[in-house]
């Protein structure tokens, strides 16, 4: 189990500056220009940022290509809007994927008067090509695995009580990601933003230390 903690990750964005205004951005893997020839992709997934936008603040369209998006919100509402023309708000429990396939072009943006945050998670598809799609499931439950077979991997979201146990999906590899409050996990105590890269190591509990939100990635291969 190799664990990371929130504060290694790189931190982009810059809420004073113009083109970044009211833009704060972590990320987990190598991206744009923070550059770590060991940390680029742990199987499939090969971004997972933190993004915090202010009241207005947003991404322009820009495009995408060749990737699976996957996007929980913690808290507020994003406004998504895409060239293939869709147009949602997602919401705390909501699950958004956009698979960009060949191409798409999408706008991400906070049109309301409360800060948001988001974890966005980029995974590379099994397959090039295709045509774009897009998926928004409301309200996930915790009983409700959400399967992306464009990159051969499950997401699994757990929000537990304090005191509260779970399995860890016995996979080949399995990303695990703290949304909120702290966990146990192979002995080591994670906090918000912490995460951890598993390989082969089945029976592994997660143990909610408080109320607790976790979002966990399985995969067949790493």
């Amino acid at each position: 189990m190799d664990v990371r903690r929130s504060g290694d990750r790189f931190r982009g964005g810059d809420p004073a500056t113009g083109g970044s205004a009211g833009i704060e951005t972590l990320h987990a893997f190598s991206f744009g220009r923070f550059y770590d020839p060991d940390n680029l992709r742990f199987g499939p997934v090969i971004a997972c940022n933190e993004e915090r936008l202010a009241p207005g603040a947003g991404f322009d369209e820009h495009p995408h290509s060749h990737t699976e998006i996957v996007t929980w919100v913690v808290e507020g509402e994003l406004t998504h809007r895409d060239s293939t023309g869709h147009a949602t708000v997602v919401r705390p429990g909501d699950v958004q994927h956009l698979s960009a396939a060949a191409g798409v072009r999408h706008v991400e943006r906070n049109d309301g008067d409360v800060p948001l945050t988001f974890v966005q998670m980029w995974l590379s598809p099994v397959e090039s090509g295709g045509e774009p799609s897009y998926t928004h499931v409301s309200g996930l439950a915790d009983t409700t695995p959400f399967v992306l077979p464009e990159a051969g991997a499950t997401l699994h979201v757990r929000r537990q009580a304090r005191g509260g146990r779970t399995a860890v999906p016995e996979a080949a590899g399995v990303y695990a990601h703290v949304v909120r409050g702290e966990v146990l996990l192979g002995g080591e105590t994670l906090e918000p933003g912490d995460s951890a890269r598993i390989t082969g190591s089945p029976g592994l509990e997660l143990v909610a230390l408080t109320d607790a939100e976790v979002l966990l990635w399985e995969f067949g291969a790493v």
